[in-house]
């Protein structure tokens, strides 16, 4: 389990990022594409019983600029995550710190995670 928090939280509209900097000293940029793809909740997993676990897949599907992957609001979620609504509605998925920082896609957390 990974137990990083965030310090700093931005999501730039116009170049579709959401950029991470953690207590640990790392940064983390993702596509807005990629978060979407990696929707945490239940409807877009398929089940309770398929969540978890990050797919090598989202990392190489291209940014798309659509409703379902721009981004309306986030807000937190306690102090452990945050809820992202899209331009579409979709507003299910609760992005948790440690599901966050495993999705990270930077060369050194790609590979941390290939590693482990």
């Amino acid at each position: 389990m990974i137990s990083v928090r965030p310090t700093g939280i931005t999501a730039n509209r116009q170049t579709r990022q959401l950029t991470i900097e953690w207590d640990d000293g790392h940064s983390s940029t993702y596509g807005f594409s990629l978060l979407r793809n990696a929707c945490p909740c239940a409807e877009c997993r398929g089940g309770h019983d398929k969540m978890g676990g990050i797919e090598a897949r989202w990392f190489t599907l291209p940014e798309v600029d659509e409703p379902a992957s721009r981004i309306q609001k986030i807000e937190p979620v306690g102090s452990y995550a945050i809820s992202i609504e899209w331009e579409d509605g979709h507003h299910y998925g609760i992005y948790n710190w440690s599901f966050l920082r495993q999705l990270c896609p930077c060369a050194a957390c790609r590979a941390e995670v290939t590693d482990a």
